[in-house]
């Protein structure tokens, strides 16, 4: 944390410090943090090496040349899936973690949050950034791994050496793979509806604040 940072949080006292939160000012933004955040990393986490973890090993060719499977599976995978969903996460969050240490810095509670303007606009650009990166994700992950695992993957292996030109390879537990892309697609576009109805939460609030008034 920089040093003006630290200034600020000296500054304001333990009175002030005591209440700052890093929470999500919205119902939903806990929600989506604490439980379905939680979900979506331990699916990827444990399930997502019990189906692909051993994928390479298993991958194999005909003929079955060590050369050759290597050479195909970098052909069928460019990035692991595992790698890329963990890169999806961590993106993700980084606009979120930006906002909560602004936050943190200015000594800025739950409530103020959506009572002051000019962080209730933060916010909102944060959780917009979250949606846009989830549709970018959505997007690499459509054209790097498709909608549906096959069970032959047909490679172009004539760069590797003229007498395999084009072979049919094996892909392991196919089926197992389809099904666990169809949940990580469903759980990017759970996360831009909760990311959707987070923004309409925040301007409703707003809007009951402002007729408090």
């Amino acid at each position: 944390m920089s040093p003006g940072c630290m200034d600020r949080k000296q500054s304001g006292g333990d009175e002030h410090g005591s209440r700052v939160t890093l929470r999500p000012p919205t119902v939903i933004g806990q929600f989506h943090t604490l439980f379905f955040g939680s979900v979506r990393m331990f699916f990827l986490g444990v399930l997502g090496f019990a189906v692909y973890g051993n994928e390479a090993l298993h991958f194999s060719c005909d003929p079955d040349r060590r050369e050759l499977n290597l050479f195909c599976y970098n052909q069928f995978r460019p990035i692991t899936p595992q790698v890329f969903w963990a890169l999806q996460l961590v993106t993700v969050l980084v606009p979120g973690a930006v906002f909560h240490l602004y936050a943190a810095c200015k000594n800025t509670d739950q409530e103020e949050i959506l009572d002051r303007p000019i962080y209730t606009v933060f916010y909102i650009i944060s959780v917009l950034l979250r949606i846009i990166l989830e549709i970018i994700a959505f997007w690499l992950q459509s054209h790097l791994f498709g909608f549906q695992v096959h069970a032959l993957y047909v490679c172009d292996a004539s760069s590797l050496e003229k007498a395999f030109n084009v072979t049919k390879c094996m892909v392991p537990e196919h089926f197992e793979k389809t099904i666990f892309l169809s949940a990580m697609y469903t759980f990017t576009v759970i996360t831009i509806l909760l990311c959707i109805a987070e923004i309409f939460e925040i301007l409703c609030r707003r809007l009951g604040y402002l007729n408090n008034q």
